[in-house]
C-alpha cells in the first residue's frame, strides 16, 4: 500500500526526521482486525512534534497519522460497523472507559507498534471502529478524531462546562481549540477566547463566540473583564501552558477549573499563585480519551450538527501534497485542521 512513512532522513533543518510517501507492507490482519479503505486523514500537531523528535518513542518506518475516515473493507461482525459502510477510528490505544485516565500502556495511533492513518488502509482492532455522523463530509470527518476526542473530553469530563457557564478557550484557531468553541456554545455556554490574530477572533464569533481579547496585549485579562461585564469564568481550556494565567485567574468563579491539554506556548505550565488558592480553582491535566467518550463524542457531533472546521485540503497522498501539508501546519497560520485526502491518489499518480 502507499504510505507517509517515517525516514530517519531529514530533508529541511528545522525537523530531526522527514517522511517519504512509498510503497509499504504490512501484515496481514489477524481476525479480530478490521481494515479499513482511508479516504482522508488529517495532521495534528503531534506529527510535527514527531518530525522534529520531541516526541517519546519515536520508531522510523512508522507510518505517521492518527486521524481518517474511511470504508471498512473487513470484518467479523463483532464490532459496531457493518461492512461497506463509512467510519471513523478512534486514535487512543489501550483506553477503554475510565474516566480517570487510560487502563493500560496507553498510546496513540501513528507510531509503531500502531499503525498509521496516512496510507491507503489500516488494520485495526474492531472495537476502535465506528459508524462515521452521516452529516459529515470527508474532509469534516477525517478532522474530527483526535482534536475531537481531545476537546471534548478537556470540555466536558474534566471542565464539567454546563448550560449557562462562562468558559475561556485559549488559542483559538487550533483544532482543539475550535471544537472545545463550538462544543461548550452546543452545550449552552457563553465562550469567549484569545488569540493574537483579530481575524482568528472574528472568525471565532461567527462560531458563537460572545467575544475575545489578544493575549499578547498587556491589558488582554482587564478587557476581558470588560467583556464578561458581571460574569465569572468557570473552565478555561487551555493549550498554551497557562499563558496569562495571573491575570485571567483574577475573572475566574471560587471553584473554577483550569484544564490543559498542551503547553505549546509555555512547557513550564501555569504559575498557581494564592489567588488561585483562595478561590479554590482546579487546574488539571488532560489527554484525548477513553473508547467510551469517543462514542458520546461521536453522539454529540451527530445530536448538534457539529461541523468540523477544515482549513486547507490537499488531494492525494503524494508526496509533494505531504510536505505543504506539514509546511502550512508548522507555519501555524491555518484556522481550523488540515487534510490530505486518500482516496484516488493512484489515478493523480
Amino acid at each position: 500500500m502507499l504510505a507517509a512513512v517515517l525516514s530517519n532522513s531529514p530533508r529541511q533543518e528545522k525537523f530531526k526526521y522527514s517522511l517519504q510517501v512509498k510503497e509499504h507492507t504490512v501484515p496481514e490482519a489477524r481476525s479480530d482486525q478490521a481494515v479499513v479503505q482511508i479516504q482522508a486523514a488529517a495532521l495534528n500537531h503531534r506529527d510535527i512534534w514527531i518530525l522534529k523528535g520531541l516526541y517519546p518513542g519515536i520508531k522510523p518506518e512508522s507510518v505517521l497519522g492518527a486521524d481518517a475516515v474511511g470504508v471498512l473493507l473487513k470484518s467479523s461482525g463483532a464490532g459496531q460497523a457493518k461492512v461497506g459502510q463509512r467510519v471513523l477510528i478512534s486514535p487512543s490505544v489501550n483506553w477503554d472507559s475510565n474516566p480517570r485516565g487510560p487502563e493500560g500502556a496507553f498510546s496513540i495511533l501513528g507510531l509503531l507498534p500502531n499503525p498509521g492513518t496516512l496510507a491507503e488502509t489500516i488494520n485495526i482492532d474492531e472495537k476502535e471502529v465506528f459508524p462515521c455522523p452521516d452529516h459529515l463530509t470527508t474532509a469534516e470527518a477525517a478532522a474530527l478524531p483526535l482534536a475531537g476526542l481531545t476537546a471534548y473530553r478537556a470540555t466536558f469530563t474534566k471542565g464539567r462546562v454546563q448550560k449557562g457557564d462562562h468558559v475561556l478557550v485559549t488559542g483559538i484557531g487550533g483544532g482543539v481549540a475550535l471544537f472545545a468553541l463550538q462544543f461548550a456554545v452546543a452545550a449552552g455556554a457563553n465562550v469567549y477566547v484569545t488569540s493574537s490574530s483579530p481575524e482568528k477572533i472574528r472568525k471565532a464569533v461567527e462560531l458563537g463566540a460572545k467575544g475575545g481579547v489578544n493575549y499578547k496585549d498587556p491589558n488582554a485579562g482587564a478587557e476581558l473583564k470588560k467583556l464578561l461585564n458581571g460574569a465569572k469564568i468557570s473552565t478555561v481550556v487551555d493549550g498554551s501552558g497557562g499563558q496569562l494565567f495571573d491575570q485571567f485567574v483574577r475573572v475566574m468563579d471560587n471553584g473554577g477549573v483550569i484544564v490543559q491539554y498542551g503547553q505549546t506556548a509555555s512547557p513550564k505550565g501555569v504559575n498557581f499563585n494564592m489567588t488561585a488558592v483562595l478561590k479554590n480553582i482546579d487546574i488539571c491535566g488532560s489527554t484525548m480519551g477513553s473508547r467510551v467518550e469517543f462514542k458520546e463524542l461521536l453522539e454529540f457531533v451527530s445530536k448538534h450538527n457539529i461541523h468540523p472546521i477544515v482549513s486547507d485540503v490537499y488531494h492525494g497522498l503524494t508526496q509533494q501534497n505531504v510536505d505543504d501539508a506539514f509546511e502550512r501546519l508548522e507555519q501555524g497560520g491555518q484556522f481550523g485542521k488540515v487534510v490530505i485526502e486518500v482516496q484516488n491518489t493512484r489515478q493523480k499518480l
